[in-house]
């Protein structure tokens, strides 16, 4: 399903957001506007070709559609990412034939335009900084299936020295709990959308979905529920501090479909800045993301705006 407005042939970018059961992509025009959205399904179960391809057919469907000539395209992809390559360096079993597949390369072949590839959490956040006019520093945390982090210091995204900077969701102290990475006791073993529903389960003994369902309960007052989103709020809350006493960052930006249910979320968060505020003494403000499923492709945009100057340039 696609949205689009008629125009004049424009020149414009691609973001493609690609995750593990869909791909989204848009293609805006160079004052940014949206000209044209739109989503199907991820092949992920068919290997790195069939998500390329799926990609780009749509890519090339909405810039049609909107009448866009694209100038570059930029991807936030799942996994760990080689920025020298635009490959993907490591992923989750969900993706099969994706750790070592070379995207950039793949995309750029397909759609004709330089392609640059960007983790999608750290997508996220240039998104969302972009969009809020942030340009010091942030932590950003997607809470999802699982629980990813990024972070922007003086301005710049910090993706370290093998790409895997900001991984808040595997700092461990939260609980004693099995991650799904085989390591005790990860901020996401309380955090993620699906731990949200084991961690109900368990308190419960019904089996009743994930973060969304039991947030539906916890509206309707169920303590169970309540008692899970305020567990997972005031990890939330301990880890963003952490983060903030080690880098000084006045900020946390907090997205993905657990984020859905701030106000549950929001007494936990309090709750651990009242206990475990970053020793500075300055205020940490954790705030919700904004732009929706719209953050990481808008912030792989911005990672196609470098690319188009550079090959301007």
């Amino acid at each position: 399903m696609t949205q689009h407005h008629e125009t004049d042939t424009t020149p414009g970018h691609a973001g493609i957001d690609i995750g593990g059961t869909k791909i989204a992509a848009l293609i805006v025009d160079e004052s940014g506007a949206i000209r044209a959205r739109g989503t199907v399904p991820a092949p992920a179960r068919e290997g790195g070709s069939a998500m390329a391809d799926a990609a780009a057919r749509l890519v090339e469907g909405l810039a049609r559609e909107a009448a866009v000539r694209l100038r570059s395209a930029g991807v936030g992809a799942a996994g760990v990412i080689d920025h020298q390559t635009g490959s993907i360096r490591a992923a989750s079993a969900t993706f099969v034939d994706w750790a070592g597949f070379p995207l950039g390369h793949e995309l750029s072949a397909r759609l004709e335009v330089p392609v640059g590839v960007e983790n999608d959490v750290n997508a996220f956040l240039l998104g969302e900084a972009a969009a809020a006019g942030i340009r010091d520093d942030v932590l950003g945390v997607m809470l999802g299936t699982g629980v990813g982090g990024a972070v922007i210091i003086d301005g710049e995204l910090r993706r370290g020295p093998h790409g895997a900077a900001g991984e808040i969701g595997h700092t461990p102290g939260y609980s004693d709990l099995v991650c799904t990475c085989g390591q005790i006791g990860h901020l996401e073993t309380l955090a993620s959308g699906t731990s949200i529903g084991l961690r109900y389960a368990e308190r419960s003994g019904r089996h009743v979905g994930g973060s969304r369902e039991v947030a539906v309960l916890a509206r309707e007052g169920d303590a169970d529920a309540c008692a899970v989103f305020h567990a997972a709020g005031r990890a939330l809350g301990r880890a963003c501090a952490s983060a903030a006493t080690l880098l000084d960052l006045p900020r946390a930006i907090v997205g993905g479909g657990v984020a859905h249910a701030w106000e549950l979320l929001r007494p936990g968060i309090d709750d651990a800045l009242r206990t475990d505020a970053p020793v500075s003494g300055i205020p940490l403000h954790i705030l919700p993301a904004r732009l929706g499923g719209d953050a990481v492709a808008l912030g792989a945009i911005e990672t196609a705006r470098s690319l188009a100057l550079a090959a301007a340039s």
